[in-house]
């Protein structure tokens, strides 16, 4: 199953110093969770400092937990905003 997550930076607390040394890490452990084929795309949010992920998996908590793993999360720099389960669009099926 298909999720959306959107995060948002915690830029009321943290400034872009902060931010800068974690910044190789969070990229990495994205880079993990891509090549094990749990994030299928991430995008930066062009409304407010944050992002916006694609995930393949088999539940909320599942997502969540990957969220978890993420450097900025853990340091509480990057809030969970929404975890959305997607469903098919069934508008590009067959006609009847």
């Amino acid at each position: 199953m298909q999720f959306f997550a959107l995060l948002t930076c915690n830029t009321e607390k943290f400034s872009d110093a902060d931010f800068a040394p974690l910044l190789p890490s969070e990229a990495e452990q994205r880079r993990t969770l891509y090549a094990e084929g749990t994030v299928r795309q991430v995008w930066n949010r062009g409304d407010i400092p944050g992002s916006g992920m694609m995930f393949e998996a088999g539940s909320d908590a599942d997502v969540r937990g990957h969220l978890a793993t993420l450097p900025l999360v853990k340091a509480g720099m990057m809030d969970i905003a929404a975890v959305v389960p997607l469903a098919p669009y069934p508008g590009f099926g067959p006609k009847r």
